[in-house]
């Protein structure tokens, strides 16, 4: 007979169960503008449906419950779309008055941010990994922060994030001509609260560029999985994202 567990006990071993997400979507989106000029590249539609609404289903499958949107350009079309919820999603905003970057956005929301850890999304690209698996690998290696990792056959837009053995992240290497498959960041991070406040505050900084390299031999890991990943930053990518989403989201 097979064992069924109920949603009490899948919920009590959820790393995600009350831990606050926050997505990054204040960026201008300058590349993306020649095909989505009217709004902020969050809400650029794919297949019928606004792009955010695809990390709001992740979050939701994953069993988060509190999301905090870091908006700047055009953010108040994102507020008057979805409100203070989106299905059991609970949501709260932290606008930019200025661009800040990724990191500088999550230091102004620090207040809203209010879990020990804090699994944060870029608000244009989507990993389709198993964020509990993630989380759960996260505690174990004690991480201050973890980058999703995912491969994909050629690195050289994104640039590659190198990990040793035991998944600590030992350098990030720029995007270069050089082609092949490799190792990039997806956009997606779990990292310690405390840590999050040694962010400048009020100066744009960013999480990529400045931060992330500075965490290297401090805790910072890289979760190496395969899962399929696209991204909205340019037509051609935004373009590839219609068919990514039509081609289903199992698995």
């Amino acid at each position: 007979m097979p064992v069924v567990i109920s949603n009490e006990a899948r919920d009590a071993v959820n790393p995600l169960k009350d831990m606050t997400a926050a997505i990054l979507a204040g960026g201008l989106g300058s590349r993306l503008q020649p095909v989505v000029s009217d709004r902020p590249k969050a809400l650029a539609e794919i297949r019928g449906r606004p792009f955010l609404m695809y990390l709001f289903d992740q979050l939701i499958a994953a069993g988060v419950g509190d999301a905090v949107l870091c908006t700047g350009y055009l953010g108040d079309h994102i507020d008057r779309m979805f409100g203070k919820s989106y299905g059991t999603l609970r949501l709260v905003y932290s606008h930019e008055p200025e661009p800040l970057g990724t990191a500088g956005a999550l230091r102004l929301a620090l207040p809203l941010l209010n879990s020990d850890s804090v699994l944060v999304m870029n608000g244009d690209s989507y990993c389709q990994a198993n964020l509990q698996k993630f989380a759960l690998w996260h505690d174990r290696c004690r991480a201050n922060a973890s980058l999703l990792l995912t491969e994909v056959s050629d690195t050289r837009r994104f640039g590659r994030v190198q990990v040793g053995a035991d998944g600590t992240v030992t350098a990030f290497e720029e995007k270069s001509k050089e082609d092949g498959p490799g190792w990039i960041n997806s956009g997606v991070y779990l990292l310690a609260r405390p840590i999050l406040t040694e962010v400048p505050v009020a100066r744009p900084v960013s999480l990529e560029r400045e931060i992330l390299p500075g965490w290297i031999g401090r805790g910072l890991y890289g979760f190496c999985n395969k899962a399929r990943f696209v991204d909205i930053g340019n037509p051609e990518s935004y373009a590839q994202a219609q068919f990514f989403f039509g081609t289903g989201l199992e698995g």
